[in-house]
């Protein structure tokens, strides 16, 4: 097994990760102050779950004696509009998704099945993500700002909660 290969992958994966933490925490915000609360609140969980990708990566990168990069993949979009960010929230889980898989099939070529197993475990929790993500965008299409107006009623029934 050539460590460096999954050192390098794993590392890709942290940055998208943490793009992911980034975009989907500056979508909360927006989202929140917009009075979207459960749309904020399933931005927020999403990125805390992300978090917890990162930190696994990262245990493996120094299992395998490399050194965690914590870089970005790259900017934070600045979308405010809600449909918006849900679209490319769903377009950074499937990419994700099909990247994962990419590497995982290279880890395997590379005998290093932990990092295949993981990187096989995070393409079921991106694409867990994306079916969440691609199902609010259909409720968006389908119900087009009637949907949104009912996120608005949450922070109206409770207001100053924080979401979630």
């Amino acid at each position: 097994m050539d460590k460096e290969i999954s050192i390098d992958l794993l590392n890709k994966a942290v940055a998208d990760e943490l793009q992911a933490v980034h975009q989907y925490l500056y979508f909360h915000f927006h989202l929140d102050d917009q009075g979207f609360s459960p749309l904020a609140g399933l931005f927020k969980r999403i990125a805390v779950q992300e978090m917890g990708h990162v930190e696994r990566l990262a245990e493996r990168i120094l299992f395998l004696k490399g050194d965690v990069t914590m870089a970005l993949a790259g900017p934070v979009e600045q979308i405010t509009e809600a449909d918006k960010m849900v679209a490319c929230a769903a377009r950074m889980e499937e990419q994700s998704a099909a990247d994962y898989n990419k590497w995982a099939l290279t880890c395997s070529e590379n005998a290093d099945s932990a990092s295949k197993q993981m990187f096989e475990g995070l393409v079921t929790d991106e694409e867990g993500h994306y079916d969440i993500f691609d199902k609010q965008l259909d409720h968006i299409k389908r119900f087009g700002k009637n949907y949104l107006a009912l996120q608005s009623f949450e922070e109206a029934a409770n207001p100053g909660a924080p979401a979630e």
